[in-house]
């Protein structure tokens, strides 16, 4: 009898890691997905972490457009030799993020279920200081490398929004 449990325990086991591991923005999907249906306002928010203001500095706000799940392969993170996250020019920083999630080594790599979220932009407010460039994805009126226009589409993971403001 336990030769038997041990056989069917592992394949149990090999059929549960060739499945892709669900990240938290996935779950969110699967357990909310009334709060990201078509309509919705969302907003992604940035700053606002310090001790003096705490409230979100910068913003972009839209409305959900799709929302669903994908299979992704994590590769490793771009790297630039030499410089530390906070010496990347805006577009070694944007290259990261793009890369995003990713994983430190080759061995490390493997698929993952992600929960993605269209939205079609409303407003914003993004921050000009030269100390920003590498602070997130909103500068200078650009999403990462895409300079903002009301009704464009953008793609982010749902964990990442949050509601609008009411």
């Amino acid at each position: 009898m336990r030769p038997l449990f041990f056989c069917v325990l592992l394949a149990a086991g090999s059929v549960l890691a060739a499945e892709p591991v669900l990240r938290p923005s996935a779950s969110l999907l699967f357990k909310h997905p009334e709060v990201l249906r078509a309509g919705t306002c969302v907003a992604y928010e940035e700053g606002g972490a310090g001790w003096i203001a705490t409230e979100p500095v910068f913003y972009l706000r839209g409305e959900v457009v799709g929302a669903g799940v994908q299979t992704r392969h994590l590769k490793v993170c771009p790297d630039v030799p030499g410089k530390q996250m906070a010496q990347y020019t805006r577009e070694e920083f944007v290259r990261y993020v793009r890369a995003n999630p990713c994983v430190s080594s080759a061995k490390l790599e493997h698929d993952v279920q992600i929960g993605v979220v269209r939205l079609r932009v409303n407003e914003w407010e993004t921050p000009y200081e030269r100390k920003a460039e590498n602070a997130g994805r909103l500068y200078r009126g650009m999403f990462l490398d895409q300079k903002l226009e009301k009704g464009m589409e953008i793609e982010l993971e749902a964990d990442l929004l949050g509601m609008c403001p009411a």
